[in-house]
């Protein structure tokens, strides 16, 4: 890895080991690096460590070591508050359950991050809002709570909440795993524009053969090591 400022996510030796009576190796010596504007598929079976490598890149959990370098900026060294804030800014995470909130309308979820972060006014934030949610085609349903949705719109709104705070990485896991086939293809086509039109870097994890091939790459991992590393769609 060569680094530089077309590297949006790097990792060095990363290795996350679960303590308990018997240890065990969740992620194992993982180093990697994705360019700006990439889309890149985990994939792997079962148990091979997909999710766990997911919360370490997005700072969601801390390796046992090695280091993780979001933007140039490292993250080894940084507090709790520091790595949220760090989140915050960069990194919009999609799951496959949308986690919107119940009692909020759709505008409202995807208002959220921008309250957090704070850098602009309530009009403002609105307006960036229905202009997500807008372009994917659901501004119409900006007033609906989420129990008034399909689990194919609620997940585009959760896509639009990722993107409230325009961050550079997005981070999903098995974000097409909940939904039946027309709305999957739906969410991977969403994806793909995310990366080949908006410019972002993804990185999803998933069992889906198709979401996995509409990637610029795949890494498939087995017991918590890399094997496979491919680029090129299809």
């Amino acid at each position: 890895m060569s680094g530089g400022e077309d590297i949006a996510i790097e990792t060095f030796g990363l290795t996350r080991i679960l303590e308990a009576a018997v240890p065990v190796m969740l992620v194992e010596d993982v180093s990697f690096s994705v360019r700006r504007g990439e889309f890149v598929s985990i994939t792997g079976p079962s148990g091979s460590g997909k999710s766990s490598l997911l919360y370490l890149l997005g700072l969601l959990d801390a390796p046992t070591s090695g280091r993780v370098v979001i933007n140039g900026e490292e993250t080894a060294d940084l507090d709790d508050r520091a790595r949220a804030g760090l989140r915050l800014r960069h990194i919009g995470f999609v799951f496959q359950f949308h986690f919107l909130l119940p009692e909020f309308s759709c505008l409202a979820n995807v208002m959220i991050p921008m309250r957090r972060l704070g850098r602009h006014g309530e009009q403002e934030m609105e307006r960036r809002a229905m202009a997500l949610l807008d372009s994917f085609e659901i501004a119409d349903q900006a007033a609906k709570t989420p129990d008034q949705l399909s689990g194919g719109q609620r997940q585009r709104v959760a896509v639009a909440r990722a993107l409230a705070n325009e961050p550079a990485l997005i981070l999903a896991d098995e974000p097409t795993g909940s939904l039946d086939s027309r709305n999957s293809a739906i969410v991977r086509d969403i994806f793909t524009r995310l990366s080949a039109e908006m410019g972002k870097t993804v990185i999803a994890v998933t069992h889906e053969r198709d979401f996995a091939a509409a990637a610029d790459r795949n890494i498939h991992l087995v017991d918590g090591r890399i094997v496979g590393d491919k680029r090129g769609k299809g």
